[in-house]
């Protein structure tokens, strides 16, 4: 990973505006941001090699993949050792259902986002996927009724 640069105003200023629409041209950042199309140019170089931003990607309606339902399935290991979460964690980011996995604390060791077309293919997946895993002891899946994703974040910088 690249090394982290030190945010300023103009810096935070580009991240926001971005936040909210990744599409825009150099020439209508600048101007969002009140600076010179080369000067932004520069600025997002800078913040791309720092890995500021770690991607841009354009937000879709599940239901145009064929997406009829999302789980949460919480994912308990035998063992929470290094060798067993690391076998999980390469395992579960490999599957295509998964959308995001969050290393939690607490009496589960995962949290695991998953889409897929329905009640059936949840069920394969949760059998399948996870419990035929070595490392994992125990799974609870809960449906997502709605998922809001806010697409930002939020500057705590201050």
């Amino acid at each position: 990973m690249a090394e982290r640069v030190a945010l300023d105003r103009t810096d935070r200023a580009i991240i926001a505006v971005l936040q909210e629409n990744a599409r825009l041209s150099n020439k209508e950042l600048a101007a969002r941001v009140g600076i010179a199309p080369s000067t932004c140019s520069e600025r997002m170089r800078r913040l791309e090699a720092a890995g500021t931003f770690t991607g841009f990607h354009a937000t879709v309606d599940p239901g145009a993949l064929s997406i009829g339902l999302q789980a949460m399935i919480a994912v308990r290991l035998r063992r929470h050792a290094s060798e067993e979460v690391d076998a999980f964690r390469r395992h579960a980011a490999s599957m295509e259902e998964v959308i995001s996995l969050s290393h939690v604390t607490g009496p589960n060791d995962f949290l695991v986002h998953v889409v897929v077309r329905d009640a059936d293919h949840l069920r394969h997946l949760a059998v399948s996927g996870f419990t035929t895993m070595r490392e994992v002891d125990h799974i609870e899946t809960a449906l997502v009724f709605e998922h809001i994703a806010k697409g930002t974040l939020p500057d705590l910088t201050a």
